[in-house]
């Protein structure tokens, strides 16, 4: 009788506790999702964003050749396409050779602070351009993608706010000099992007 209670409790046991192998993974996948919204999204692209300010710099000069007309606003939509889609390349490329998630975690929650203030600049210009106010397109632009920046920077290094609070202060600049819109944007899109992005580069693996 004694020979079998050994065998009448490991099968009692196996019968009430759950599998320990399920256990540990749903343990670890806990541990991977914790992780993963309590990290930084650290794949802000440093040399990428050099880039994109790189081709804002002669957007700028060509644009400065016409007044705040359609030509104008072709010049620049043109370069904001190609730095969107410079960006994205650059992030997947960062993400990729970091081995991180760019699509979840972290990045999905910096994408999803940054669109929507960018979506409002891109829906704010039809208006403000059919209504002849050309000229306050740079300040709007530039402030609302200062917010994008601090917004989705919550969730990035530590840098990335400081650098949309720049693009604020340049964009407000903008609103109450005009005149002079046509180069914040030089300074912001191009200037900006430059400097910051040596210095994400240098200090967090390029």
């Amino acid at each position: 009788m004694a020979e079998h209670r050994p065998r009448k409790f490991r099968a009692l046991v196996r019968e009430n506790c759950p599998d320990a192998g399920s256990h540990a993974v749903d343990d670890l996948r806990f541990i991977r999702q914790t992780m993963e919204r309590s990290a930084a999204f650290t794949a802000i692209p440093g040399w990428g964003m050099v880039a994109i300010g790189a081709i804002a710099l002669p957007a700028a000069w060509f644009a400065s050749r016409h007044s705040f007309d359609f030509r104008w606003l072709e010049i620049w939509i043109t370069e904001a396409v190609l730095a969107v889609s410079m960006s994205m390349v650059a992030i997947q490329s960062k993400a990729a050779r970091a081995g991180l998630p760019w699509t979840s975690g972290p990045g999905r929650k910096v994408a999803l602070s940054f669109a929507p203030p960018v979506a409002a600049a891109a829906l704010l210009t039809i208006p403000l351009f059919r209504a002849h106010l050309g000229p306050t397109l740079p300040g709007a632009w530039l402030l609302l993608y200062g917010v994008g920046v601090i917004t989705g920077g919550a969730f990035s290094v530590s840098i990335v706010p400081v650098m949309g609070v720049c693009f604020m202060v340049v964009g407000t600049a903008a609103l109450f000099l005009p005149s002079f819109g046509n180069w914040a944007m030089a300074a912001g899109f191009g200037g900006l992007h430059i400097l910051f992005g040596i210095w994400i580069a240098r200090r967090h693996g390029g």
